[in-house]
């Protein structure tokens, strides 16, 4: 049922955004609420200049000058610029619930769509979107293969091409680890052959998780080396492309009934609004360094060097970046 103006609770802009981000605070990361603070300062900014002081004013016009006013005063691309609107529904979303705005005002903000062109070395899950699907199959799909593909890419951040190559004997689940090797004659490659071999620490939760899955789903069946794969379909090792599959469908908004225009509902082509499983990738390399993982660290984890990472990984904000380096002076 959708709220009627005349019931709305009168809320400032400057209260209803400490109030969200709190609200944000109780279930989420830092990384996640430093990103909607950010957020937050630019809604704030274009309030106060269109002396904008209570919520309930807002309308579905109000958020298309506030979507232009975006894409006028911050040098900001098409990207990022879906990032932050999409951030703003959220909290448009929560205001609703908060009778400070009708409850489907949210659904009036127009997202910008991003042509593959401008997104092919962008394209990015943010750590939000992640925890929110990780959720929601925690508590209705777990163990699934849509499960724990997601969960096993986001916490490691390793390549797809890695994951397919992980049998169950390289998944140490006492010590909570996982090898990957490097075994081109067995039909599984890293992609920097032997110098990409290492072991990732995984939490007891994915360690869990995984354990469940084997137990549980996993296909008692051996690939055309007679190896034990850990990803499986009856058939044999799960393929790249079937991964990809599963991962377009676990990333489109329709997964969790969430409109997706332009969809086209269907297991075989790649919706407009899902992203690849590199985009997991960039996300959790993104995610670690927000959180203050030292550069070091996420580089040997992940196996990318320095000069690549910060080319083509970080997508950190200037304003998360300017946070973090104040928190390091601030101890100084």
């Amino acid at each position: 049922m959708n709220t009627d103006k005349s019931d709305l609770e009168p809320l400032d802009p400057e209260m209803a955004a400490e109030l969200f981000l709190e609200h944000k605070a109780t279930d989420c990361t830092e990384a996640t609420v430093q990103n909607h603070r950010s957020r937050m300062k630019h809604f704030l900014e274009w309030c106060d200049e269109e002396d904008i002081d209570n919520l309930n004013d807002l309308s579905g016009r109000d958020l298309q000058r506030y979507r232009l006013w975006l894409a006028d005063n911050e040098d900001l691309n098409a990207v990022t610029m879906k990032n932050m609107t999409s951030g703003f529904r959220v909290f448009l979303k929560w205001a609703g619930s908060m009778e400070a705005v009708p409850e489907d005002l949210y659904t009036k903000l127009m997202i910008p769509r991003v042509r593959r062109s401008q997104q092919s070395n962008e394209d990015i899950l943010e750590a939000e979107r992640a925890e929110e699907l990780l959720t929601y199959l925690s508590q209705y799909k777990y163990a699934s293969m849509h499960h724990v593909l997601l969960a096993l890419l986001w916490e490691t951040g390793m390549r797809m091409g890695a994951a397919y190559s992980i049998d169950l004997t390289d998944v140490d689940f006492d010590e909570e680890r996982i090898e990957l090797v490097h075994r081109p004659e067995a039909g599984t490659t890293l992609k920097n052959g032997k110098s990409g071999e290492r072991f990732v620490a995984i939490s007891s939760e994915l360690s869990e998780m995984l354990d469940d899955h084997v137990d549980v789903l996993r296909h008692d069946v051996t690939d055309d080396h007679g190896r034990d794969p850990l990803l499986t379909t009856s058939q044999g090792r799960m393929s790249r492309g079937w991964m990809r599959r599963k991962i377009n469908q676990v990333t489109a908004p329709c997964y969790l009934n969430e409109p997706c225009p332009d969809c086209e509902q269907g297991t075989d082509r790649k919706c407009p609004e899902a992203v690849s499983p590199h985009a997991i990738r960039r996300g959790s390399i993104t995610h670690f360094l927000t959180e203050d993982v030292p550069t070091e660290i996420v580089s040997d984890r992940m196996n990318v060097s320095r000069k690549v990472l910060d080319k083509h990984y970080d997508k950190r904000s200037k304003e998360v970046k300017l946070e973090q380096r104040r928190g390091y002076l601030d101890e100084i």
